[in-house]
């Protein structure tokens, strides 16, 4: 099985969402904290604000799109690991100084399951 954490934040601090830096680091310690590894990772900085931010991960992938003007982030984290746990949301509000958090999770269920379905 695999799980999809979708998080998305609103009021976050501006100056964070807009420093390639300080997103890459965000990524590197959520990825970190669900026990996986960045393999490799893309970074767009628009102009003239937002970042949009993705990682391959050694146990699928992780992405951060930024709106500053909005104070707004959208955070995906895909992962075949175990440990992609709520306490994530926690982290993501701490770290983007968000004053609200909306979490939506999917479980992805790897390989076919016993209903056939229609090919």
């Amino acid at each position: 099985m695999a799980s999809q954490l979708f998080a998305d934040l609103y009021g976050c601090d501006e100056e964070i969402l807009n420093n390639e830096e300080a997103i890459r680091r965000i990524a590197g310690q959520v990825v970190s904290d669900i026990g996986a590894e960045i393999v490799e990772e893309c970074v767009h900085t628009f102009e003239p604000i937002g970042i949009t931010y993705f990682a391959v991960i050694t146990t699928s992938h992780f992405s951060i799109h930024t709106w500053p003007e909005y104070g707004y982030a959208a955070v995906d984290v895909f992962s075949c690991g175990e440990s992609v746990t709520d306490r994530i949301t926690r982290m993501l509000k701490d770290y983007f100084k968000a004053s609200e958090v909306k979490l939506g999770r999917c479980e992805r269920v790897i390989g076919r399951t016993s209903d056939k379905s229609e090919e």
